[in-house]
């Protein structure tokens, strides 16, 4: 799961990159931005709930 939490990442990287770079796709920045944000919070919720349930059965 954290593999495909990080190739996402990575591709939104790259697409806002490209859409900084391209004056013309700005409105692809701001996407890959908000994608990667999302992502990001996604990847960092499923680490802490599967710890939180690792925990819970540990008592």
């Amino acid at each position: 799961m954290i593999r495909i939490v990080l190739v996402l990442l990575a591709v939104w990287l790259v697409v806002s990159v490209l859409g900084f770079i391209l004056e013309g796709l700005f409105w692809l920045a701001v996407v890959g931005v908000v994608l990667f944000v999302a992502t990001a919070a996604f990847g960092a919720g499923r680490r802490t709930g599967v710890r939180g349930r690792r925990d819970h059965r540990a008592l």
